[in-house]
This record gives structure tokens, C-alpha cells and sequence, in this order.
């Protein structure tokens, strides 16, 4: 059959079979585009020399999508390009309607520029001013030796990530820096490394606080600016200083949760982010920006386990902005307070009904409160806590978070500081009460942290007295020390409360074997429970009972109806011999001279 002329345009060109097609871009197959324009389709016209249209009016050509340097914009497809995209090539990619279906050359072979691959470039690209305030942070560590408390063990070097914020002063993560010796800081693109100073370490937050006294580090680096707290699926890319290189590096990935996470180093709950970028060794202490360049976070710790992937963990702003206001109000770092209580969650109806809540009320059980706690004057075991600061609490322990969100209550107590009242609405016996209750930190019978402080012990006839703590209990016996402890400490660890301020937990870490102490020499980590027949409130007291007996026998109560018995004036000679022995300073710590 003879052809039949287009009216207008160019003909059609067939190929050996009869099909007609027009021109595409080498190797495109016709497949949807990138992302970005996946709801058009694009074509690449030439707008240096427009040709009117013979009849009608011009065409109004639709706005434009232009790739310069990397990041898309829109203009007016009638402009013509400006020096910057002639210098750079940048070509109109004209939005069609989606009735086309293909790409056309433009007949003057103008060069032609992809659209953006990913929409993760163009938050890339407001990210990079804010690269220069990420520094990687080099520290020597020493870390006391539990097992052999008067000494330290083999020091060993670290490198981490921190980021430079207002007031000359430099973020990172606390165990990042944690029984420092020595930091330093190293710029991006410098060669040099400036000593650093801590000014202070929040172990419950993981994050420190660094400052150089050198001016010549603070010169051509402009702070990064906060963020608000992001929403879910929000855009973060986190930036510093992985293993595997010197130069600086860059994940992305989107927010997948928000919640009150368990931080690991500070053993504490507070609210945290989820995010699916790689958080590896090295990130920790580095910024997260979002799609403006603002921190949103500070990467801490990530989720290692075979079943799952890409799954880190970010200190959002809110925890981040109150460790700052804490250090700059107080000059230190004085901790995230709390009630003071154990709750239960009310959601069976049986036990509301129980406990007098009528339908329309809702709360948590007090299960118990803490001796050392401030509430401890105020709240009373089975009290129903109604409201904080005049926000209702629901009965699995949340309130209202955002559109869409709930969130636990121990959110609103975190956010006040220490010292800081708040106003507890109760049920008790029917009744609704409201009390004023000062907020203080906690205060554990087993610390989890010593705050960079050598360990205490005490030594008399090769027994060797400690107190109990989670790094000691991570060094005696690992990673898993919540496991493997024996399970009385374990209880204490998990259950027990302090009674006063300055209780601790002793325990007969090991015996020095001598000829005095034969038959007690598989006794590890017992507790001491007396001292003839006076309790023991912790290890200072212990020692001043100690040193100041005059009697005849020295006789330890230990856990599991043990009892340990040792003539005093030989006990007393035969340390002497065994700290010479052991290569030991002296029978006490320091602190327990005082």
C-alpha cells in the first residue's frame, strides 16, 4: 500500500519490517525514567534558535527542568539559558504530557544531560557545606584494670567522628572518649592534629563535650546549626569517619523510627532514632544532617544480628539540646532526672475497677518507689498516676507524642532537668491528689558507670574488697555479664534499690592466696553482707570498721551463710608480705582515705 504523507513535521522513518520509530538515546529501552520524573516523561529540545509555528498562535512551551551542577530546578522554558548553564552544558528538559512516550534528539545534536539518578543527590548537595565542621577525633584510652584494681591496663588508641557547633566547642560520643588519656582532633583536608579538651562526658546521653584552646583550629569552619526533631521517612544523611579510610564518608537513608531506645553505654532509656543508613566503627560521634543541612542527630550505636540490616541508631535534638543547656546552666553535666517509681500498666479492666478508676480515668500502678527519690515523701506504693504535668497518661504507659504517635511518659520526665519540680496527678483510695515532686537523678545500688574515676578496694590478708558496678561486672565476666553473673548480683543489679545516698554493694572480689587465708581460697565475688554482726553500708565503711577494730577475731558475714574468720594482729602482719608480693602501692585507694 503507497504511503500517505504526514501533513506536518518530518516523515516517519520504517525499518526493515514496516515499523516506524523515532530516535532515542542510545541503549534507552523505552523503560520508565529515573524517580524524580517517573510521573512524564522528558524530551531534550534545543531552545537557542525556536522556530514559530506557521499558523496560530506560538506555542506555550511548559516549564522547564534544568540540571546544573547536579541539583534540578525549575524555569521558564522561554528564557534563554543563563552563562552559568551554557558553561556548564545544562540543556532544557522540557516536561511533556504523558501521551509521549519516547525521547527525541534534537535535530542540531545538542549535547544531552541525564536527569538526577537519585533524589538523595540533591539532599547531597545541601549537606556539603556543612561538611567541614565533621572532625575525626583520635584518642588514647586506659581503662582501670577491675580484676587488679590498683593498676590500669595497656593503653590503646581510638578513632571516632565529632562535629564543630557554637561557642567553640566540639560534639562527639562519651564512650568515644570515655578514660581518655589524651584527644585529639583533626579537620577535614588538615594534616594537623589539635589537642583537645573534655568538658564534660554524659554517660546516660553518650555524648561528650570537647573544646581546643589553639585558634588556628577554629579559623575558615562555620558551626553546624540544629534541626528540628524529623518525621518519619524525613531524608538523613549521616557523615564521619568510618574504619576503612582517612577521608571523610557519607551513608544515606530515611528515619524508620521513633522511639524511647535503650542507649547501651549509658544503660539508660531515652528517645532515640531509627534510621536504615550504614552506621559502621568510626561513625560514632558524627552528625546526622537532614535534606537542609541542619544536625537532626548524632550516630551512637547500631543493631548487629544476623537477621537483620542497615539498622542504626541516632541521638535526636531533643536529647542532644538538653545536654548542652545542662552543661551551660550548671558548668557540668549533671544527668537526665527522673520520678523515681516502677509502674505497672493498668490495661486489664478487672484491676481498674479494682483500684477504683472509674471509665473515663486512666493511668499506671506505682509498684514502687524509690527510698533515695525525692517522690519517696509524696507517692505510696499501688498509687494510680493520672497525669504529668497536666498531660494524661493512657494505661500502657504512653502519651499523645505527635500526629499519629504515642509515646512512653518517661519522655516528658526526661525532658526536665535536675532539681526542676513537676506536678503528679494521683488516685488513691478514690481519691485524686496532686503533689509538686522534685525531680533528681537516679540514683543505682549497682552504678553503671564510675565517671572516670579509679575503682575502690580494700586488702587485709590477701582479701581483696570491691565494690560492685556494670564495668566491673563486664570485666570479670564479658560482654554477656548479664547472663554469666552469678544470679545474686544479677537480682541486686536488676531489682534492688538503694535504701540511702552512699550504699554500695560489696563483694570479696578474689583472695591473694597466703598462708593465712588457707581454705578461703575459692571464694570470688561474694558478697559481704557484715562485719561482726554491724551491717556493711559500702566499702568505706567496711574499711573504717577494719582498720579501727581492737578485738581479737575479724569475722566477715558473707552471702550464702559463709563466714570468714582471721585473727587480727596476724591478719593485719601478713598484708604487709602480701602486698610486697603483689607488687601493690598500698592496702586502700586513695579515696577511701579521705
Amino acid at each position: 500500500m503507497e504511503e500517505t504523507p504526514r501533513k506536518r513535521g518530518r516523515k516517519s522513518k520504517k525499518d526493515k519490517n514496516g515499523a516506524s520509530s523515532n530516535s532515542q538515546i542510545p541503549g534507552d529501552s523505552g523503560a520508565s525514567m529515573d524517580p524524580v520524573f517517573s510521573i512524564m516523561d522528558v524530551e531534550v529540545i534545543n531552545q537557542s534558535a525556536p522556530t514559530a509555528r506557521k499558523r496560530g498562535r506560538p506555542k506555550k512551551l511548559p516549564p522547564v527542568a534544568v540540571q546544573s551542577n547536579g541539583v534540578g530546578h525549575l524555569r521558564d522554558a522561554t528564557k534563554r539559558d543563563t552563562p552559568l548553564e551554557r558553561e556548564h552544558g545544562a540543556l532544557d528538559l522540557v516536561l511533556v504530557s504523558p501521551q509521549r512516550r519516547s525521547l527525541r534528539i534534537p535535530e542540531n545534536n545538542a549535547r544531552f544531560s541525564p536527569p538526577p539518578t537519585d533524589i538523595k543527590k540533591e539532599c547531597l548537595g545541601k549537606v556539603l557545606p556543612s561538611m567541614d565542621a565533621v572532625v575525626k577525633v583520635f584518642c588514647v584510652h586506659t581503662e582501670p584494670n577491675f580484676s587488679l584494681p590498683w593498676q590500669r591496663k595497656r593503653q590503646y588508641s581510638s578513632s571516632s567522628s565529632g562535629f564543630i557547633v557554637s561557642g567553640r566547642r566540639v560534639l562527639t560520643n562519651a564512650h568515644s572518649v570515655e578514660h581518655y588519656t589524651q584527644v585529639k582532633l583533626k579537620k577535614r583536608g588538615s594534616d594537623t592534629k589539635y589537642l583537645a579538651t573534655v568538658l564534660a562526658i554524659g554517660t546516660e546521653c553518650d555524648i561528650a563535650m570537647l573544646t581546643v584552646n589553639d585558634d588556628e583550629f577554629w579559623q575558615g569552619v562555620s558551626p553546624v546549626e540544629f534541626g528540628s526533631l524529623p518525621a518519619l521517612q524525613d531524608a538523613v544523611t549521616v557523615v564521619g569517619y568510618p574504619i576503612g579510610g582517612d577521608t571523610i564518608s557519607v551513608t544515606s537513608g530515611v528515619v524508620s523510627r521513633m522511639e524511647i531506645l535503650s542507649y547501651v553505654h549509658g544503660s539508660t532509656e531515652l528517645l532515640g532514632l531509627q534510621i536504615d543508613a550504614a552506621i559502621n566503627s568510626g561513625n560514632s560521634g558524627g552528625p546526622a544532617f537532614n535534606d537542609k543541612g541542619q544536625c537532626v542527630g548524632i550516630a551512637f550505636q547500631s543493631l548487629k544480628h544476623e537477621d537483620v540490616e542497615n539498622i542504626g541508631y541516632v541521638i535526636p535534638t531533643p536529647v542532644i539540646m538538653h545536654f548542652i543547656k545542662d552543661y551551660e546552666q550548671s558548668g557540668d553535666y549533671t544527668g537526665f532526672p527522673v520520678l523515681g517509681v516502677e509502674w505497672q500498666k493498668m490495661e486489664n479492666p478487672d484491676l481498674r475497677k479494682a483500684m477504683g478508676m472509674t471509665s473515663n480515668q486512666k493511668g499506671v500502678r506505682i509498684r514502687r518507689v524509690e527510698p533515695t527519690a525525692p517522690a519517696f515523701k509524696f507517692l505510696k506504693q499501688s498509687d494510680i498516676i493520672l497525669s504529668f504535668d497536666d498531660i494524661d497518661i493512657a494505661n500502657d504507659g504512653t502519651v499523645p507524642f505527635r500526629h499519629g504517635e504515642r509515646i512512653g511518659f518517661s519522655y516528658l520526665v526526661s525532658q526536665k532537668y535536675t532539681g526542676e519540680t513537676a506536678k503528679i496527678k494521683i488516685l488513691r483510695n478514690a481519691k485524686i491528689l496532686e503533689y509538686k515532686v522534685e525531680l533528681a537523678t537516679h540514683k543505682r545500688l549497682v552504678p553503671a558507670h564510675i565517671k572516670g574515676k579509679p575503682p575502690s578496694y580494700y586488702i587485709i590478708a590477701g582479701f581483696v574488697f570491691s565494690a560492685i558496678s556494670v564495668p566491673y561486672l563486664r570485666s570479670e565476666y564479658g560482654k554477656d555479664y548479664d547472663y554469666d553473673s552469678p544470679v545474686k548480683l544479677l537480682d541486686k543489679l536488676l531489682h534492688s534499690m538503694s535504701q540511702t545516698e552512699d550504699e554500695q554493694l560489696v563483694v570479696v572480689s578474689q583472695v591473694l592466696v597466703a598462708d593465712i587465708n588457707i581454705g578461703y581460697e575459692d571464694i570470688v565475688n561474694t558478697q559481704v553482707l557484715a562485719f561482726n554482726g554491724q551491717p556493711i553500708k559500702n566499702l568505706k565503711h567496711l574499711a573504717n570498721l577494719v582498720e579501727n577494730y581492737e578485738g581479737e577475731f575479724l569475722q566477715f558475714n558473707l552471702d550464702y551463710q559463709q563466714i570468714v574468720v582471721l585473727e587480727t594482729k596476724t591478719a593485719r602482719a601478713a598484708t604487709v608480705d602480701i602486698l610486697t608480693t603483689h607488687c601493690i602501692p598500698a592496702a586502700m585507694s586513695d579515696d577511701l582515705r579521705t
